[in-house]
C-alpha cells in the first residue's frame, strides 16, 4: 500500500508578496470575463436594444448585491480600521449625504435603456441563474475566512480597464446609449483602483500561511467565476439559444 509522500518545502513555505500578488494577478489573465463572447458582442456593437436590456436589468442584481456582502464583511470583523475602510464600499454603492451612489447611478443606466425603474430594482425579471449567482457572492464572503473574503472583491484589480472599454465601445456602437448613462463606469475608473489597492495590501499582509495565499487565489478565482457565469447565462437566454426561462424579461 503506498502512502501520500510528504510536500515538498517550496509547496508549503509562504509565498513572497510579489510571487503572492503575481499569483492573484495572473486569475485575471486566464479567467477575468473581458474575454467573455458576451462580453465581446455587448462592447462590440453587436446586440440589439433588447439584449442590452437584459445585461443591465441582470446587472442590476449583482450591483444590490455588493453593498450587501460588504455589510457582511463588516460584520464579521473586531478590526476597526478595516471596517472604517470597508464602509466605504457601502457608501459608494448605497450613496451617502448628497452622494446618490452607484446603485442610483446604474439605474440611470436603465432608466436611459427605457426600462421601468420598479421592474429593475424589484429583480423580478432576471434570470434565476443571475438571482443564484450572485447570492453564491454574498453566502462566500459571509461564510469564508476574512481574508479570503476579502480577497474575493480583487477583480478590482482588472475592472478599470473593461470600464474603460465598455464606455468607449457602447458610446461608439450604441446610438440608443448616451454619455450621461455612462456616470456608473466613469466613477468606478478611480474607486476601483483606491479599493483594489487596500484590499491587496490587506490580503498581503494578512494571509499568514501558504495555505491562506492559495486560498486567497481561490477566491479571486471563484469571483472570476461569479462574472464569467452571469455572461453564460445571458449568452444562453439572449443570444445563443435564445432560451428565456419562464418569468424572465423578454425584450419586446
Amino acid at each position: 500500500m503506498n502512502e501520500m509522500s510528504p510536500l515538498r518545502p517550496s509547496e508549503t513555505e509562504l509565498w513572497s508578496p510579489e510571487k503572492f500578488e503575481a499569483e492573484i494577478r495572473a486569475v485575471g489573465v486566464e479567467r477575468y470575463h473581458d474575454k467573455h463572447a458576451f462580453h465581446k458582442l455587448l462592447h462590440g456593437g453587436k446586440l440589439n436594444k433588447g439584449q442590452v436590456q437584459a445585461w443591465a436589468l441582470n446587472r442590476y442584481c449583482y450591483q444590490e448585491a455588493v453593498p450587501r456582502k460588504d455589510a457582511a464583511l463588516i460584520s464579521r470583523t473586531h478590526d476597526r480600521a478595516l471596517r472604517r475602510e470597508w464602509v466605504r464600499r457601502i457608501h459608494d454603492h448605497d450613496g451617502f449625504g448628497d452622494e446618490p451612489g452607484g446603485l442610483e447611478r446604474w439605474l440611470i443606466l436603465t432608466d436611459g435603456l427605457g426600462l421601468d425603474r420598479d421592474y429593475v430594482v424589484s429583480r423580478q425579471g432576471a434570470l434565476p441563474a443571475t438571482r443564484h449567482i450572485v447570492e453564491s457572492y454574498v453566502y462566500f464572503v459571509r461564510e469564508q475566512p476574512l481574508v479570503v473574503a476579502v480577497a474575493s472583491s480583487l477583480t478590482e484589480l482588472f475592472a478599470p480597464s473593461i470600464h474603460r472599454e465598455r464606455i468607449a465601445g457602447m458610446l461608439e456602437n450604441y446610438d440608443f446609449i448616451g454619455d450621461d448613462v455612462m456616470a456608473y463606469f466613469k466613477r468606478r475608473l478611480t474607486q476601483a483602483p483606491r479599493d483594489a489597492d487596500f484590499a491587496l495590501g490587506y490580503v498581503k499582509e494578512n494571509a499568514a500561511t501558504r495555505a491562506e495565499q492559495e486560498a486567497c487565489v481561490g477566491a479571486v478565482r471563484f469571483k472570476c467565476d461569479v462574472l464569467w457565469a452571469q455572461l453564460d447565462a445571458l449568452h444562453h437566454a439572449y443570444v445563443v439559444p435564445g432560451l428565456i426561462p419562464p418569468g424572465a424579461f423578454v425584450p419586446t
